[in-house]
């Protein structure tokens, strides 16, 4: 049985449901800061996780290719609607933060790809599947509680409801570990890593309001990156 991804998901569902009753509660000046903060903590993640690229090439690549993918596919529209179903759902329980709906569906994209498609959440499901220690997605579900109570003050119940796309990932990666882990090489990983950088840092820009990057469609190139480096390293470095 997979532990990390149920703790996970409990998590932030625990921090939507206590996030979105204290809303209304809070200052105005403070659930607009929180948030804004956030993005600052994700960027600064993000650049640390680029400091474990090992081949910049193989990264920008995977990055440029992965971003035209999830234009040509619209990626990033499906995403947010996936978004405004979840608030449609939270507000027939719960009453709505009234946020413009552009507004909304902005936030709420970036921060699905950040509970959805963060490096440590992909290594911890990894992790997991082959050895069956869940501690790195425990780790994780303590820190998306506190993130989830933040995003929800400003974004509503709707953020309980990332817990369903999360868990998914994690089990579908989970599942996988077996077959993908004994594939994989300190060099790809760390390019791998690198691309979650990447992603985190464009989720940081968006949610601290400084540039809006169309981070979902951002997404393919953590399924490329690995595949380009392994062959990277075989071809040409």
């Amino acid at each position: 049985m997979l532990i990390g991804p149920i703790v996970n998901s409990g998590a932030i569902i625990l921090g939507g449901l206590l996030g979105g009753y204290l809303g209304v509660k809070m200052p105005e000046r403070l659930r607009t800061s929180l948030p804004q903060t956030f993005g600052l903590c994700s960027m600064a993640l993000g650049v640390v996780l680029l400091v474990k690229m090992h081949s910049m090439p193989v990264v920008i690549l995977s990055v440029i290719l992965g971003a035209a993918i999830g234009e040509l596919f619209y990626l990033e529209r499906y995403i947010a609607r996936l978004g405004n179903m979840a608030r449609g759902i939270a507000s027939r329980f719960a009453p709505d933060t009234g946020m413009d709906q552009s507004v909304f569906t902005e936030k709420f994209v970036a921060i699905i790809v950040l509970f959805c498609a963060s490096g440590t959440g992909i290594i911890g499901a990894m992790t997991e599947g082959m050895t069956h220690d869940p501690n790195i997605l425990i780790v994780k579900a303590i820190m998306d509680l506190f993130t989830a109570a933040i995003f929800a003050t400003v974004l509503g119940y709707a953020v309980a409801l990332i817990f369903i796309p999360q868990w998914i990932v994690q089990f579908i990666i989970a599942s996988a570990a077996v077959f993908i882990l004994p594939l994989t090489s300190a060099e790809m990983m760390g390019d791998f890593t690198a691309a979650g950088g990447f992603i985190m840092l464009a989720a940081g820009f968006r949610i601290s309001g400084i540039k809006s990057i169309a981070v979902g469609n951002l997404l393919p190139a953590l399924i490329l990156v690995m595949p380009i480096s392994h062959y990277w390293s075989l071809f040409i470095h």
